[in-house]
């Protein structure tokens, strides 16, 4: 294993009627001006919307609504909220919902303390934010793990780049599984992945030989695979949602990154098909994740084939081990198939809103391609004539 700091997370507050235990404990720790930030209302409709604002009153807040945080939130919408922040002299920021809700916030919250445009001092000077607008997280959604860091997936439309930022780490966050239960299938599937992806491109990143990072990371893949069934077949059990709650926050919570040099190159060509295309990010990576490994199969067949063994528990009795790791990939291709993910960029795009651009389309595969990120690869670093050629192969 690599050397490595470690510096905790959040304050977690898990569990069925956690929103309460952690309001009540922190909304005395705050300032009074709180912004409720939120998505497109859906937590009106489930109620959760109703409890947050209650507990808020009976604290003696002020509520500062910002709300209409998109699914692949755009800069816009960042600077929109730094702006109202400052003009309400906001003391603390709450946001309440999925991973979109949560990266928003925490660019956001340093936006909101800064002069200099985040965008161009990250990107441009390499300069990080150090000074935040407090934050705490409500999850309704599981799946990405941003409760449980500080980084950030913003969109910026004028530059059509979907990056990673630096952002605020969240005080706490509040872990209700019961609130997943009003996520349509689809979308909880979706998010779900997302968690079974961030777990395999941190397995894949170096070193390749077996450390206690990794194996912690097998009993989470194995996890997940299990309760992503268990889910689909029982939508309302609550049990099933804790784990994959939990799942979550564990592939992204810096546990199972300990001693890695992790490998997001999936996430990277990801991160600009939906730049192109806003296209649902968990479908996305489905689509990308089982030809990118058959890319990348033979610079790290060893770790293919124990990812064939441990987490899909195939035998490896009658195979080479290269034949062993390419059953792997298979296993994973298969898996998505089975939960209902598309497995082409032809079947993605059916799940686009009408207008949207065509995921299928060369020309545009062509610019995702020439504008990814390019990381080290779990295996060798792509080039972007291969990822060119991984996106044409999984039309």
């Amino acid at each position: 294993m690599k050397t490595f700091q470690y510096t905790g997370m959040p304050r977690v507050y898990f569990g069925e009627g956690a929103l309460e235990t952690a309001l009540t404990a922190e909304l005395p720790q705050i300032g009074r001006r709180v912004m409720l930030a939120y998505g497109g209302g859906s937590i009106k409709r489930n109620g959760i919307y109703d409890q947050v604002c209650a507990l808020l009153h009976k604290a003696d807040k002020t509520i500062i609504e910002f709300s209409g945080i998109m699914a692949n939130p755009t800069y816009a919408k960042v600077q929109e909220g730094a702006r109202l922040a400052r003009q309400e002299k906001v003391d603390f920021i709450l946001a309440v919902g999925g991973g979109s809700v949560m990266d928003c916030c925490k660019i956001v919250s340093a936006q909101a303390r800064m002069e200099e445009d985040i965008w161009n001092a990250e990107f441009s000077e390499h300069k990080y934010p150090t000074d935040f607008l407090p934050l705490g997280m409500v999850v309704t959604a599981s799946g990405t793990g941003a409760e449980m860091n500080n980084g950030a997936v913003i969109t910026n439309e004028e530059t059509r780049q979907k990056n990673g930022m630096g952002g605020a780490l969240a005080r706490f966050a509040v872990l209700d599984p019961s609130y997943t239960l009003s996520v349509p299938m689809s979308q909880a599937v979706s998010g779900a992945f997302d968690t079974l992806s961030h777990c395999m491109e941190t397995y894949f990143g170096r070193p390749s030989e077996t450390n206690v990072s990794d194996e912690i990371n097998e009993a989470i893949m194995r996890n997940v695979i299990r309760n992503i069934r268990a889910m689909i077949a029982h939508p309302e059990d609550v049990g099933v949602r804790s784990e994959l709650m939990w799942d979550s926050s564990m592939a992204e919570n810096g546990i199972l990154k300990l001693g890695k040099q992790t490998d997001f190159q999936c996430h990277m060509i990801e991160h600009q098909l939906g730049a192109y295309t806003d296209c649902n990010h968990g479908q996305g990576l489905a689509v990308i994740h089982p030809t990118v490994y058959r890319h990348l199969l033979k610079g790290n067949t060893s770790k293919f084939a124990r990812f064939a063994r441990e987490v899909w528990q195939l035998p490896a009795e009658g195979r080479s081990e290269e034949e062993l790791a390419a059953a792997g990939i298979q296993a994973l291709a298969d898996f998505i198939r089975e939960i209902g993910l598309p497995a082409t960029l032809t079947q993605l795009k059916a799940n686009l809103r009408p207008g949207s651009p065509d995921p299928a389309d060369r020309d545009l595969l062509r610019r995702v391609a020439d504008s990814t990120i390019l990381s080290g690869g779990c295996a060798r670093k792509l080039t972007a004539d291969e990822i060119f050629q991984i996106l044409t192969e999984c039309l």
